[in-house]
């Protein structure tokens, strides 16, 4: 965990990201503005909810896949103690399949990490300013929601947000025990999350449901319907 020594004056954000190289470049980007200093970076969240206690930052930069329990998982746990700092979400993970959900939760905002660093930065003073940043397409396609009759929802975009976690999880390798140790839940629960996936899944036992979640990661997590749906 890092905490350095802030200029006063500086609009101060916190990094919870959990690949060292990446949160190098980007605290590197933020610390070129002239207003902007990085106060602390982190790679988990109980670390994370420790800096945001002590530092009081003025935006939270996070990515979805830390060490532990995930960057969604500390949104909610910054909405339910009433820490009110705004969260701008940098990941590499689908944004159609994740934009909603962390605004759901709480972020003000969703960036991938394709983008180039100029509209990271947009993003970081849109969130800062108090507005909700999305990619264009993804506005246009969440305005295009509210406008219209609500589709049943397919495949993947079923699952819930724990249930994702666990799926992902399970497609980087992780098994059922590391799984729990991962997101401090019990073995027992992780297996119902397995068989709830697999239920919505259509998926007949756990070696498809292995399977399944590793095409998923491999084929960089789109929220297609599975294989096994039709």
């Amino acid at each position: 965990m890092s905490n350095e020594l802030t200029q006063p004056g500086k609009l101060r954000i916190l990094l919870v990201e959990d690949h060292p190289l990446f949160r190098e470049q980007v605290k590197q980007l933020i610390n070129k503005e002239d207003d902007m200093t990085v106060c602390g970076e982190v790679d988990n969240t109980a670390q994370a909810m420790q800096l945001l206690e002590s530092e009081r930052p003025d935006v939270v930069v996070v990515d979805l896949t830390l060490k532990g329990p995930s960057g969604l998982e500390l949104i909610k746990d910054m909405k339910a103690r009433n820490i009110d700092v705004p969260v701008l979400v940098l990941s590499m993970h689908d944004e159609s399949l994740y934009a909603e959900r962390v605004l759901r939760a709480g972020a003000r905002g969703y960036i991938t990490k394709h983008e180039v660093s100029s509209e990271v930065m947009a993003a970081v003073r849109k969130v800062l300013a108090g507005q909700v940043y999305l990619g264009a397409q993804m506005a246009s396609r969440l305005l295009e929601t509210i406008a219209t009759k609500p589709q049943p929802q397919k495949g993947i975009s079923t699952l819930t947000d724990r249930e994702l976690e666990v799926f992902e999880l399970l497609g980087r390798g992780r098994t059922t025990r590391e799984i729990s140790r991962s997101l401090r839940l019990g073995i027992s629960t992780i297996d119902t999350y397995r068989a709830r996936i697999k239920s919505k899944l259509h998926l007949d036992n756990g070696s498809q449901l292995y399977h399944e979640a590793i095409r998923w990661v491999s084929a960089g997590q789109k929220p297609a319907e599975t294989a096994n749906s039709g």
